[in-house]
């Protein structure tokens, strides 16, 4: 059990559960890179690693298709759904591939995770990660970041049924950790986190730097907002 006062908020919990792009690590570098390639192999043009930014956060399915989706219209053509799932069949092995290519190159750590994570772990709380991203791209993320040996478990997009905004993965992840919901801490960067959160019965926390599809994380109905996870090692 751990006691962190962060932003004026106090939170008495046993666990944290930490989203993984634009919370611990920037991988916009990466995804603009993959994504980049892929359209490249479909001889289709590049879209700007800004554009990328907003719509990150949902999973690769929902990336790669609204990354279609932009390309066709900003190429002029009519979007025809059945022309978009064929494009996407074609897109998704194509991105993978790629993806697995570069992973961790393009990224880098945020300042302050590490001093925070190892706080919160050294007070005794468990963690895991709950990321949108495929499980086996989050691991070998982590791994390459030095950041994996903190989490007891890593749970990604194809780990349950359901993505976040979705609270399933929130509490098959309390479940697995052994604790109850209300006693674990959400630490992300967007919309996504916080609705899992709330919907799950966790307290949240989130990261004023990430992604949160452009939109302020402040604007978010959050419990307190830190500017650097740093703020956790003196909370805790």
């Amino acid at each position: 059990m751990a006691i962190l006062g962060v932003s004026g908020y106090r939170f008495d919990v046993d666990a944290a559960m930490v989203d993984l792009d634009g919370t611990m690590v920037d991988t916009l570098g990466d995804f603009a890179e993959a994504l980049g390639r892929m359209l490249a192999e479909l001889d289709l043009p590049a879209i700007g690693a800004g554009l990328i930014g907003k719509m990150v956060g949902k999973g690769s399915e929902h990336l790669l298709k609204s990354v279609l989706n932009h390309v066709l219209r900003q190429n002029g053509q009519a979007i025809d759904a059945t022309e978009i799932e064929a494009l996407y069949t074609r897109a998704w092995p194509a991105y993978q591939r790629h993806y697995h290519a570069i992973n961790g190159q393009y990224a880098q750590v945020y300042p302050g995770v590490r001093e925070g994570l190892e706080s919160l772990a050294g007070a005794g709380l468990r963690l895991a990660c709950v990321t949108n991203k495929p499980t086996a791209f989050a691991e070998a993320l982590l791994v390459g970041m030095g950041l994996r040996a903190l989490f007891i478990q890593v749970s990604g997009g194809d780990a349950f049924e359901a993505k976040k905004p979705d609270p399933l993965p929130l509490l098959r992840t309390c479940d697995a950790l052994g604790v109850q919901p209300a006693r674990t801490l959400m630490i992300g960067d967007s919309a996504n986190d916080a609705q899992a959160a709330r919907a799950a019965g966790c307290p949240v926390l989130l990261v004023t730097y990430g992604y949160n599809h452009g939109r302020p994380a402040r604007e978010v109905d959050a419990d307190a907002w830190v500017d650097s996870l740093a703020a956790l090692a003196h909370g805790a």
